[in-house]
């Protein structure tokens, strides 16, 4: 099991959330924009700095914070 920083692992949870609020209210842009800035500070992150990440370490941060669906 791979080791995450904080805000990073953080940032996951958050954008899990705000996903699923933007799915219950699709009429809120502000769900949208919090979406998108969420999403580049995932990508972003200077925990990939060094290398992108593989698709099995996105999947392993997104599994270890979506939380009860």
């Amino acid at each position: 099991m791979r080791s995450f920083p904080d805000d990073l692992a953080q940032a996951q949870q958050d954008w899990h959330t705000t996903y699923r609020q933007l799915a219950e209210r699709p009429d809120r842009t502000d769900l949208r924009r919090r979406l998108y800035h969420l999403s580049t500070r995932l990508f972003f992150h200077p925990h990939w700095q060094q290398r992108r990440p593989a698709p099995a370490a996105w999947k392993e941060l997104r599994d270890r914070n979506r939380g009860p669906l």
